[in-house]
């Protein structure tokens, strides 16, 4: 009987330690939750356009760090990192501010690590380098303040805590007189804030083989080193490799973080958008949306990036936003039915009806690739984004998965379909975050266009499946998971931050 009850006894911890094998959590804060079950449980509003960027969250004081950026290059503008106490999601409240103005021009990104919350600012004259502020989120006293390079867009600690990464986008002013390098800037913690700041001249002589490969060096000039803008970082769980987005290079860049080199370029391609699955609706003036195959491909020019490793294999997945290069002196691209864009008449026999309002005549394309013989007419269609997120392999570079036109088609089921972006980047895909909800692994995908954020389960990372769409403020630009073990109600937490209204809401699953 004695041993009866003693295998009795053992057999839930079994099961537990079985649970544990499956599920990368610790037992210990394991919640069982359903992560198709995601509703809104907390809004707040905290100014207006610009008001609310992207934000971080604090375990430690339980506080939500916002960056804010209101009337940005206007006399009146507020150029700030709202603090708002987070200790009840369902009641948020602002609670003070970081005053950004004494150190530059504004805050673009946040990240916070073992009570220390790092902030990433752009010059006063953005051509110029740029500065990372480190801040005690306990007291909001200053730690240090350091040189970047030229405009720092997104900041990101490693898992460990020992480097904090920008990526400094280095973007030309207006007139394209002057150009900043685009670079990657490694601050290592521990040895007093040491900054090693490296540009990509170092890949330079691989620009034939990257360019056949779907890379992009554009613009005026057409430099390797100035015309690389990077746009966003994930790290690797050991802290030790990163991952970079260019955006307008339509390519992802691989770092290695303790040699502080770039060890590679994976040049992204193009989608194709006349086969089946990723039909598209190029117009706005076609009567509503109406997907079909067109002789057109997408830049994905991706803006977030997120990692999943799975199996030893980093899979790096990207929001494909789609960016465009837009100056007084320079810009790339055209609407198909502008009298510029001259059609191949062999490739393209019904030039004349492709140019009407109601077929591709309204869709914004590139100028800068298409003559692919030189003779000053487009022989391929290229336009901006791909309209999906993607999952690519971090080793090798290679496409594992591509949401194909889905998030369009979610978006139409949902009544969230914004038809007047048809013809520019449709529901542009923008940020996405990953988290463990349950025992699944979970993206948060947010679209710009359609102020949504569509969740899937990514526990398979090469065969993502769709859960539920999450209706938002107006133009997401945060997506920011909490983790049940880091968040004050113990359950996970979706928080979306909204530049187009300033609403930060929160989310949170059910559990089973």
């Amino acid at each position: 009987m004695k041993k009866l009850l003693l295998i009795t006894l053992l057999l839930p911890i079994g099961f537990l330690a079985c649970k544990k094998d499956k599920t990368p959590i610790d037992s210990e804060f394991f919640i069982n939750e359903d992560p198709a079950t995601f509703s809104e449980i907390g809004s707040l509003d905290i100014g207006e356009t610009g008001a609310a960027e992207i934000s971080a969250f604090d375990p430690i004081t339980k506080r939500l760090f916002v960056v804010r950026n209101e009337n940005e290059g206007s006399p009146s503008q507020l150029n700030q990192i709202e603090i708002i106490d987070f200790k009840d999601p369902e009641h948020m409240v602002s609670i003070g501010a970081i005053n950004i103005t004494p150190y530059g021009g504004a805050v673009n990104s946040v990240a916070i690590h073992d009570g220390k919350l790092a902030a990433a600012i752009q010059a006063n004259d953005k051509q110029a380098n740029g500065k990372v502020v480190v801040f005690k989120t306990s007291d909001y006293s200053k730690i240090t303040e350091v040189t970047v390079g030229a405009l720092p867009d997104m900041i990101i600690f490693s898992p460990d805590g020992k480097y904090i990464m920008t990526a400094n986008e280095g973007e030309p002013n207006t007139e394209y007189t002057t150009d900043p390098s685009g670079t990657v800037s490694i601050i290592s913690v521990k040895e007093n804030y040491a900054v090693t700041t490296f540009d990509f001249s170092s890949m330079a002589g691989q620009l034939a083989a990257l360019t056949q490969k779907g890379f992009r060096i554009f613009g005026i000039g057409k430099n390797f080193v100035k015309d690389i803008e990077p746009e966003y970082i994930t790290i690797s769980s050991d802290s030790k490799t990163a991952w970079v987005t260019l955006q307008e290079n339509n390519a992802i860049a691989k770092i290695d973080i303790g040699s502080k080199t770039i060890s590679n370029i994976f040049p992204l391609g193009f989608k194709d958008y006349n086969t089946t699955g990723n039909e598209i609706d190029p117009s706005d003036a076609d009567g509503g949306y109406k997907p079909a195959k067109w002789p057109v491909k997408g830049m994905y020019l991706p803006d977030a990036i997120a990692i999943l490793e799975s199996n030893g294999t980093p899979y790096l997945f990207t929001a494909n936003e789609g960016d465009t290069r837009e100056y007084t002196a320079f810009t790339e691209f055209l609407r198909v039915k502008n009298k510029d864009i001259k059609l191949d008449p062999t490739v393209f026999p019904n030039a004349l009806d492709l140019k009407k309002d109601d077929q591709l005549g309204k869709l914004n394309v590139t100028t800068t690739l298409g003559d692919t013989d030189g003779d000053g007419d487009l022989d391929e269609l290229y336009s901006f984004g791909s309209r999906s997120f993607s999952v690519w392999n971090g080793n090798t570079g290679a496409q594992v998965f591509d949401s194909k036109n889905q998030l369009d088609a979610k978006c139409i089921d949902e009544k969230v379909y914004e038809d007047g972006r048809s013809d520019d980047k449709s529901v542009e895909p923008e940020g996405i975050t990953i988290g463990t909800v349950g025992n699944k692994k979970v993206a948060f995908v947010g679209m710009e266009r359609s102020d949504a954020i569509a969740v899937y389960d990514i526990t398979i990372p090469t065969a993502p499946v769709f859960l539920q769409l999450l209706k938002c403020g107006d133009a997401p630009e945060g997506v920011l998971y909490i983790p049940a073990k880091n968040s004050p109600t113990k359950k996970s937490l979706l928080v979306v931050s909204s530049e187009g209204d300033g609403v930060v809401k929160v989310y949170t699953p059910k559990t089973i």
